[in-house]
């Protein structure tokens, strides 16, 4: 296969793909987005090849992969339709070793700033919002817009090139179902009696002595929400002048409520700053922008700016990295073998915990492990001076000592 462009195997419905795409328009790497812009018998080749690559060891997450690593069902990215990469951050770091050595293709950009201090809160904040930011934008969707979204029609629209025949309205079925019936495994419990106007099959689940964090992540949402207002009020972007990996998931993140009614109608309502730099980033006004690595400077008014976002990423994220590790470690020494998804369907590897004061209980996910293991590696690396500089600002920093 001759390829004349990148190609992202992905779907708008996953944060992690518009994630990947605003990465690839702003470091000006052409591409396409199948399925959704390909043709049946060329979605079915790459489909074919990506499964004929994780069995061959052709999907790597760079730079390494990890035995913590799970593969996603989306997305994968290949420049020659025979390797794939996975995991978004990861595929922004390669996007910065490729830096310079893609000729016209692509402009000497970087997603993570040269200075360590910087680098680590564009990384910390990139994982706050990989892994606790999915929680509220699939709350969001399924919950809040429970009534309103059209989520599955509109995978099987982007899948309809490599659907049977007649096949559209049943995956269009069967996807909503799943994510509804997901919510729990995606830390989103619904209060036991509550109902919405949705048939049965939609209805946001309850589990039978579980406390319930719809009120957790509803307050979650509105806090990050008000630190990007904040944020924004004050500079263009989260690090001040310069669209980085921060920017990037964050936007991956909010953006996929954009097109679920009620979720869409309410962050315009209470964030229209947010709101509106969501749309441009969608519209690309990220691109027009040249980074430099020069001006990233951690100065007072960038930290007044960001620090909002920082104090909830701590109280939300980072808390339960935590929590979740500490439960990991503890099962680990007992002999389970059993986590993520599979754990939660067996109702294994379960662990209660708390944040922002309202209980949860949650299963150990070991992908998120190794993310934190990441950031705390990070944190030891940094010089003293470094780490003095951001302790002065970041509340509750002894959690990546632990």
């Amino acid at each position: 296969m001759t390829m004349k462009a990148a190609i992202l195997w992905g779907s708008e419905l996953s944060p992690y793909t518009l994630k990947i795409q605003a990465l690839l328009e702003y470091a000006k790497v052409p591409y396409r987005l199948l399925p959704a812009n390909g043709k049946r018998i060329e979605n079915l080749e790459i489909q074919a090849r990506i499964e004929v690559a994780k069995f061959t060891g052709m999907v790597t997450r760079f730079p390494v992969m990890s035995d913590l690593d799970e593969y996603p069902l989306v997305p994968y990215l290949t420049e020659d339709g025979r390797h794939f990469q996975f995991d978004s951050t990861a595929i922004a770091h390669w996007l910065d070793s490729q830096k310079g050595g893609g000729g016209s293709s692509r402009v000497n950009v970087s997603f993570f700033p040269k200075s360590p201090a910087l680098r680590f809160l564009a990384t910390l904040i990139d994982d706050a919002m990989d892994e606790f930011g999915l929680y509220m934008v699939h709350h969001m969707r399924w919950v809040t817009s429970a009534t309103s979204n059209n989520a599955g029609a509109r995978l099987a629209r982007e899948f309809k090139h490599i659907l049977p025949m007649g096949a559209r309205w049943l995956v269009a079925k069967q996807f909503s179902e799943r994510q509804a019936s997901r919510l729990p495994y995606l830390f989103s419990v619904a209060p036991e009696g509550r109902r919405w106007q949705v048939k049965e099959s939609l209805q946001p689940p309850s589990i039978a002595y579980w406390p319930e964090s719809h009120s957790l992540l509803n307050n979650a949402w509105l806090t990050y929400l008000s630190a990007m207002e904040s944020l924004l009020e004050k500079q263009p972007y989260v690090l001040g002048a310069h669209f980085t990996i921060a920017d990037a998931s964050i936007y991956g993140q909010l953006s996929m409520n954009l097109k679920d009614p009620a979720a869409a109608n309410l962050l315009k309502e209470v964030a229209p700053l947010t709101y509106d730099w969501l749309c441009g980033i969608r519209d690309g006004k990220h691109v027009l922008i040249d980074a430099v690595d020069d001006e990233w400077k951690i100065t007072p008014q960038t930290i007044s700016a960001f620090k909002p976002l920082l104090d909830i990423v701590m109280q939300t994220y980072s808390s339960l990295m935590v929590q979740n590790s500490r439960a990991y470690d503890s099962y680990k020494r007992g002999g389970q073998t059993v986590f993520n998804e599979k754990g939660f369907d067996q109702q294994k590897a379960l662990y209660d915990g708390e944040l922002m004061g309202e209980p949860f209980r949650s299963v150990v996910k070991t992908f998120q492990v190794r993310v934190w293991q990441d950031i705390c590696d990070t944190w030891q690396d940094l010089n003293v001076e470094d780490q003095d500089s951001l302790k002065s600002f970041i509340s509750q920093w002894e959690l990546f000592e632990h």
